[in-house]
């Protein structure tokens, strides 16, 4: 049995208030002050994984606490120097793969550095989250009315790795797609590929609210710093997958577009009674994909690099689509801006949607 360990860190300055109490009464800016001299360290032990195979693992929660504006505003030596040291106590405890979890993957290289400082196997994760991004997109569609095989869809950023990738997944189950990006030469590309591969049409655009303005199901995920989507550029009762980190929908979507529904990627249920040790705001049971595609690999006893770097191919999208299948690991609800998503607010949408 392999065993894995997996890196996190705190969303907001709320999150380490909470978890370390006598720093609670801090302002921000002392807080991470604080923080930044602090060295990764174990936060707990992952006990009860069972795959449908019989196979098993157990792994541990490495936390940095940095929060995303951290992880943004230090060096990027400063920030590699904090990853190495996780990887290396994941080693220590005896992890043959570490996964990288939210701003650890987004920052630098995507996990090569690390790579290259450990001697065990490293994963951002972003495989599995594209995999059930696109699962997810398509489930939640169908509950608030929509049917995948008459839906326009559309990809925000569709020219980068997980976006190409992306769509080419999402256009095997849909009829029209929007390809969105600023370059029109790497679009056409996209584009050539798509049509090749599947029966899907496909358009192209520069000016993203003219692509998003008739689609019913969008996945977006590019690499902007800032917001790029509002509540005046989508079409009513729309599904918007964000996989983007930083995010690319504006929270006042949420607030003021009650009948469009924005999540970030599918839950995922883990196989056996597994027991996180730590609550991390999900229900039992379950996690987020690219905590599930490390635990994947270590019930394979993989003990190499899988997902590196800023690429996602469909070779690997595909490969642990079935090793997750194999497992046990499947769908298990939505999150929307840190949030469950409720069957009342399906319903919402539906309602407001006419549907």
């Amino acid at each position: 049995m392999s065993k894995f360990a997996f890196i996190i860190h705190p969303i907001s300055a709320e999150d380490i208030k909470k978890s370390i109490k006598p720093l609670s009464i801090l302002p921000e800016r002392i807080l991470e002050a604080i923080t930044k001299h602090i060295p990764p360290f174990k936060v707990s032990t992952i006990r009860g994984i069972r795959s449908l195979t019989g196979a098993e693992t157990e792994g541990w929660f490495i936390a940095i606490p940095f929060t995303p504006r951290q992880f943004l505003s230090y060096p990027l030596d400063f920030v590699y120097k904090r990853l190495i040291q996780a990887g290396r106590l994941a080693e220590e405890l005896g992890a043959k793969i570490v996964g990288l979890g939210a701003f650890t993957s987004v920052v630098g290289d995507g996990g090569i550095t690390l790579a290259q400082n450990i001697d065990i196997g490293v994963t951002t994760g972003n495989s599995y989250t594209v995999v059930t991004a696109v699962e997810g997109a398509i489930e939640a569609a169908k509950l608030v009315g929509i049917e995948p095989k008459e839906a326009i869809t559309a990809v925000v950023g569709a020219t980068g790795s997980i976006g190409f990738t992306s769509a080419r997944l999402l256009a095997r189950q849909v009829p029209k797609m929007n390809l969105i990006g600023r370059n029109v030469e790497k679009l056409e590309k996209v584009k050539e590929t798509i049509e090749k591969e599947t029966d899907c049409q496909v358009e192209i655009h520069t000016d993203i609210r003219e692509g998003l303005k008739e689609a019913d199901i969008v996945l977006t995920v590019t690499s902007a710093m800032e917001e790029i989507i509002f509540p005046e550029d989508l079409k009513k009762g729309a599904v918007v997958c964000d996989v983007a980190r930083p995010r690319d929908v504006s929270k006042r979507v949420e607030e003021e577009r009650r009948d469009v529904l924005v999540i970030e990627g599918g839950v995922v249920e883990v196989p056996g009674n597994v027991d996180f040790g730590f609550d991390f705001g999900f229900p039992p049971r379950t996690a987020y994909a690219c905590m599930a595609e490390t635990m994947i690999l270590a019930l394979e006893d993989y003990d190499r690099s899988f997902t590196l770097g800023k690429e996602v191919t469909l070779e690997q999208a595909d490969l642990i689509a079935s090793l997750a299948k194999k497992h046990g690991f499947k769908l298990a609800g939505f999150r929307s801006f840190e949030k469950p998503v409720l069957p009342e607010r399906i319903e919402e949408v539906r309602r407001l949607a006419g549907r």
